[in-house]
């Protein structure tokens, strides 16, 4: 998810010219009668840029038309939105994709935060199918699915150039139903077989120290002074909890703040410009949004500025990414915080939803996002001013307690 303003725009603006495969009426009268058929789908054409050849697609239609053995099983949409994705894929960018009915329904069901699977958002790292994170308390979360667990298989079916809508339609499904993933570790010689049976999944907002129990051993925080907020998503509800959040901690009493964005992949972009107000005096930056024509539209803090004498460390991971990452990020370049852990996920573009049909849209990168000091999200993700490797053991959480060691120094 990563990523959204309104009207389901991913922190992005503008409309995008969309199918450009109509130009193909100009390659001449032998293509004419699988023009009209590709025509007749939506009884309607769309911009024809004259200045590209379109005879080879037209040519392989047609090919695929006299001669494919199996031509009785030759759909026509299928064919459409095939060769849209392939147009689209040809940019590089996993996060650009256009989403045929199926994937676009699927994906409006993840936004509105409640649909049955397992409960991990994935993401493409170097051409190969990764997990940003898994959500707390999810099928995946219980299973064992760790931030940064390489996808080779689903069901038994190579991930090899899968996309992430491909990947995502595969591994979700009805509750109760079984999916098997083969997945690769770090540190781990053989691959690891998970059969994880999906669930519904309600998309978690927040929890602080005083409501559940925050260490990775089940032990309170111990701690007169140290109040914990642990941020699981940036939805639209993520800044009134905050909020909450907020009142609970200066009730408490207590003087220091740990935020925890460790798996958190992201949401909201102004959910994130929210709660970064929080720790920011008025008309700070938070985040420059660049555009490819060199537009830059700068967000900026509303300066509720309400931690500036309580000491704050943010936890972060190779699960932190998109919204998560513009929080840590600006807060780390204005010097209010220490990050602690390890190097963030690094999914820093802006995507935007444009309909193409009344049933498919696509999902374009429209910008990428810099932190405050000019630091490209995407390129570089975060570095931790202080690096600590996750624990692997019973003796508890070994980031988390340096952030307590840290704060009890300040």
């Amino acid at each position: 998810m990563n990523f959204i303003k309104k009207g389901l725009t991913f922190a992005g603006g503008g409309i995008l010219i969309l199918v450009v495969f109509w130009a193909g009426i100009f390659v001449g009268a032998s293509q004419k009668d699988a023009i009209e058929k590709v025509t007749n789908l939506f009884n309607k054409e769309t911009s024809k840029p004259a200045e590209i050849d379109f005879y080879p697609f037209w040519q392989t239609w047609s090919l695929l038309e006299d001669k494919y053995v199996a031509d009785e099983d030759l759909n026509e949409n299928d064919m459409v939105w095939g060769a849209i994705q392939g147009m689209v894929s040809s940019l590089g960018d996993p996060y650009t994709v256009f989403l045929p009915p199926i994937d676009n329904e699927y994906f409006k069901s993840e936004v509105r935060g409640n649909f049955e699977g397992v409960g991990m958002e994935i993401g493409i790292r170097q051409d190969i199918l990764t997990v940003i994170s898994p959500l707390k308390n999810t099928p995946a979360y219980r299973a064992g699915v760790k931030a940064g667990d390489k996808i080779i298989e689903i069901d038994d079916r190579s991930t090899l150039n899968m996309t992430i809508e491909e990947a995502v339609r595969l591994i979700r499904g009805p509750k109760g139903s079984k999916v098997a993933l083969t997945i690769i570790r770090e540190n781990t010689e053989e691959p690891l077989e998970l059969d994880i049976i999906r669930d519904t999944i309600q998309i978690p907002i927040i929890e602080t120290e005083t409501k559940e129990r925050t260490a990775e051993n089940n032990k309170p925080i111990e701690d007169e002074e140290i109040f914990v907020i642990r941020l699981f998503s940036f939805s639209e509800n993520s800044s009134d909890a905050f909020r909450v959040a907020v009142r609970e901690l200066y009730e408490s009493g207590k003087k220091k703040l740990i935020l925890d964005l460790r798996n958190n992949p992201g949401g909201y972009l102004q959910s994130a410009v929210d709660i970064s107000s929080w720790f920011l005096p008025p008309g700070k930056i938070v985040v420059r949004e660049v555009y490819s024509d060199g537009e830059e539209k700068i967000h900026r803090s509303k300066g509720y500025d309400m931690f500036t004498h309580i000491p704050v460390v943010i936890l972060v991971n190779r699960g932190s990414a998109s919204a998560s990452e513009i929080v840590a990020g600006a807060l780390k370049d204005h010097g209010v915080v220490k990050l602690v852990g390890e190097k963030t996920y690094g999914k820093g573009s802006v995507q935007e939803l444009v309909p193409v049909t009344q049933d498919t849209s696509l999902k374009v990168t429209v910008a990428r996002w810099l932190t405050p000091n000019g630091t490209s999200i995407s390129k570089e993700g975060l570095e931790p001013d202080i690096y600590v490797e996750p624990s692997e053991d019973d003796e508890g959480d070994a980031q988390l307690k340096k952030a307590i060691e840290i704060l009890k120094q300040m």
